[in-house]
């Protein structure tokens, strides 16, 4: 272990009884209804997306801001909008500016002002022409390196328009693209996806919602309740392992020859969705998915997460590997993210640290010596002590130093504050904060504030130690 490592124990065993979920009510919700139609062949589709957006906030609305991703690629095309069955024409949507940051938003005018709880409804259609990943111009650190296709997979990731948080007092959410980290903070929200390969074109399909009767053996229907965003990956070649925990089905996507790998994966994943169900709190949904992906790139989304193929080429057997670590890592964000959102542009630590973290939660259930022999010299041996743990994406100063402040800085801080507060109350906090932002955008004044309802320990000097700003 490195130098400043703090001292780590066995934790004890885990509790027997689940953390209960606290429901966040439906009607309040935007619902995405989405029908694609692609052509697997050209890698094009054709979509019509329908919004049910209601105003959860205390002003009235006069337009509607949606980030629309697939621009930064040039591969989007918009067809038609309307509101309330109306066409609309006027809408502002820069794709003639060279900067993707600015091609990406697209403000919709409101002819009437939307009251607080009132509801509007807003229909899309639009064309993709997906791209090959990784293969754009000048921008493409800019770029997702996800979205689009490769010769073995189609990845529709962030593919849609969708209505950026609006905040009172803040305004729209939507920050610019960045060379490093995530920009986005989605809303959670509910979406109906159907698909249909119109060239005839039989893919597996990867989904973050779980496959529900369309009534039609062409069509493949898709749905998930309290998602933050809707991912889709089709291959022709994908095979699928599975395994259950409890009424939840995991699923493994991999391309031979990487059964072992898959199976690895699947095993981890399996294990570290266990132990934070029960660390802490239940998981929503019915489905989780893993996709290997034709790149050497992982991320979480909705009740689904890529992992890189070169990681998987990396697997030595073993659980102190690249593959395990990453595996649980993006498992975790399936709490942190996709449960308890946050501003991934201007406070990337609130999921990032956490998801870390539980890293640290993982290795010590299942083989708590890892974590001396090996985890902490692997991921921290980069280590630099900052005290910039809430620092924005863009003050990272690289991808290297962006991870050091905000993952390891971030792990760190956690792993100090449970030495100072103790296990009974750490863990009985991170319940509590899941428990009371299930569902909404955290905020570092939210952590903190649930944080010291659960200790009554001077939190003044780590705070100092590790944040450049007070809370």
């Amino acid at each position: 272990a490195l130098p400043d490592t703090p001292t780590l124990e066995v934790v004890p065993p885990l509790p027997t009884e689940t953390p209960s979920a606290t429901p966040v009510p439906a009607p309040t919700r935007p619902q995405y209804t989405l029908d694609v139609q692609f052509n697997y062949s050209r890698k094009s589709a054709l979509v019509d997306e329908t919004i049910v957006y209601t105003n959860n906030s205390t002003d009235a609305l006069t337009s509607l801001v949606l980030a629309v991703e697939p621009t930064c690629t040039q591969s989007f095309v918009l067809n038609a909008v309307t509101v309330n069955g109306q066409p609309v024409t006027d809408y502002i949507f820069d794709l003639e500016n060279v900067q993707a940051y600015i091609r990406h938003r697209l403000e919709i005018p409101l002819g009437q002002a939307l009251a607080p709880n009132a509801q509007v409804t807003i229909q899309i259609n639009f064309g993709l022409i997906l791209p090959v990943v990784g293969n754009f111009s000048d921008q493409a650190s800019l770029c997702s390196q996800i979205y689009g296709y490769t010769t073995q997979q189609v990845n529709l990731v962030d593919w849609y328009p969708f209505i950026v948080p609006y905040m009172t007092g803040r305004g729209w959410v939507l920050h610019n693209p960045w060379y490093y980290g995530e920009h986005l903070t989605f809303e959670a929200a509910d979406f109906d996806v159907s698909v249909t390969f119109t060239d005839g074109s039989t893919p597996v399909i990867a989904s973050s919602g779980a496959e529900v009767d369309s009534g039609s053996a062409d069509i493949h229907r898709f749905k998930i309740e309290e998602g933050r965003t809707f991912a889709l990956s089709f291959a022709l070649e994908y095979r699928v392992i599975t395994t259950t925990v409890g009424d939840v089905t995991i699923k493994s996507y991999y391309f031979p020859p990487y059964e072992v790998a898959a199976n690895a994966v699947l095993r981890a994943t399996a294990q570290s969705f266990e132990i934070y169900s029960q660390r802490f709190g239940p998981y929503p949904h019915k489905t989780l998915s893993v996709v290997q992906g034709d790149f050497n790139d992982g991320m979480e989304y909705s009740a689904l997460y890529y992992h890189s193929k070169g990681i998987y080429n990396n697997y030595d057997g073993t659980l102190t590997n690249h593959l395990t670590a990453v595996s649980v890592h993006e498992t975790a964000h399936q709490w942190w993210f996709e449960q308890v959102a946050n501003d991934q542009g201007f406070e990337p630590w609130l999921d990032e640290s956490l998801a870390t973290y539980s890293e640290i939660v993982y290795y010590e259930t299942v083989q708590p010596e890892a974590l001396t022999d090996w985890w902490w010299t692997y991921r921290f041996d980069p280590y630099v002590p900052l005290n910039m743990v809430d620092s924005r994406i863009y003050e990272g100063e690289g991808q290297r130093p962006y991870w050091n402040k905000v993952y390891l800085n971030g792990a760190h801080f956690l792993q100090d504050l449970r030495g100072l507060i103790g296990d009974e109350a750490f863990f009985g906090f991170l319940q509590d904060y899941l428990a009371q932002m299930r569902g909404k955008i955290a905020t570092t004044d939210d952590f903190f504030r649930i944080l010291r309802a659960h200790t009554s320990a001077d939190l003044s000097d780590l705070i100092t130690q590790y944040f450049q700003n007070p809370h």
